[in-house]
């Protein structure tokens, strides 16, 4: 079961016993709070869609703490003008657990253990098929024959090239 719900201006996809970050709120930690304006909830297959919002819908959440998010660097520049800022933020958010969506808990633990129970007693049935298997082919093994290798046979040494003498200017 989960369910779309806005808070502070953003949407989030829910779901019970979950935490989330959403924007700084002004809530005490511990504290329970209630978000109303649920957009969507689906259950087991169901799904219901707010016009916009669901009448009757309640998320219910609890305020864990006030938490900081990760730094993110902000620079600009402008190239040959020597134009250069950087500036560093970090997010204010709050972590809320989902308590129970619709107002009402839902024993997710228990209908997953009543399920698992039935299926164990339910007897087990075993088909007998008389599939005849193909009979194993019998192959011989056939053995490569690897060609001996010969040496390589040396090649004559190539005559070493002496320069040559010139003759030109002499008499």
């Amino acid at each position: 079961m989960y369910a779309i719900v806005e808070i502070a201006g953003q949407q989030f996809k829910v779901e019970e016993g979950k935490n989330i970050f959403v924007h700084r709120l002004e809530v005490e930690d511990g504290k329970k709070i209630d978000f109303d304006q649920v957009l969507l909830i689906e259950d087991e297959g169901k799904i219901t869609i707010g016009e916009p919002t669901i009448k009757d819908a309640v998320v219910e959440g609890k305020v864990i703490d006030k938490v900081r998010g990760d730094k993110v660097i902000i620079f600009k520049k402008k190239r040959k003008k020597g134009y250069r800022i950087k500036n560093g933020h970090r997010q204010n958010f709050t972590r809320v657990e989902i308590i129970s969506i619709n107002g009402k808990t839902s024993p997710k633990k228990q209908t997953v253990k009543k399920e698992a129970v039935v299926a164990a007693e339910e007897p087990v049935k075993e088909k007998k098929t008389d599939v005849k298997k193909p009979a194993a082919k019998t192959t011989a093994v056939k053995e490569k024959k690897v060609a001996a290798k010969k040496p390589a046979e040396k090649k004559p040494a190539a005559k070493s090239a002496a320069p040559k003498k010139s003759t030109q200017g002499k008499a």
